[in-house]
């Protein structure tokens, strides 16, 4: 769908369950070693209660609903203003969701809403969106 076809209020959304595995991918591409993914003791000390996943193993999520299904293939983020609610813990099943907000008549942009909750429908993130979609 271009950004052009999409309508304010349009929705989309995609689960996954989190995985231990995601901590070790996600440090592997980016140096990502906070002790708050990996040392036990001490993630259950803080005020998180256990480990947590990276940020981005979270927000990445919305990478993949804003690329595959809203505004969808050739889709890249401009600009994001996220809000980090809660901690992601290994086990979570999380869903992003974008909502259309606005679409430009005279370019393929899109502001979108962004929200992920958790299982519990916590919300971990939420903010906004705006992305240009490459007409394909």
């Amino acid at each position: 769908m271009l950004a052009g076809m999409a309508s304010v209020g349009d929705k989309a959304r995609r689960s996954r369950r989190v995985r231990a595995e995601d901590i070790t991918l996600f440090t592997e591409m980016t140096g990502d070693r906070n002790p708050l993914h990996y040392d036990e003791e001490l993630a259950t000390r803080s005020r998180f209660g256990g480990l947590i996943v990276q940020g981005g193993v979270t927000s990445g999520l919305l990478n993949a609903v804003v690329a595959q299904d809203l505004p969808g293939p050739g889709s890249v983020f401009l600009h994001i203003d996220w809000s980090f609610k809660a901690p992601v813990s290994p086990g979570d099943e999380i869903t992003a969701e974008v909502e259309v907000l606005e679409t430009r008549s005279d370019k393929p942009i899109t502001k979108l809403k962004t929200t992920i909750v958790n299982q519990d429908k916590t919300v971990v993130l939420e903010g906004t969106a705006l992305v240009y979609t490459e007409p394909l």
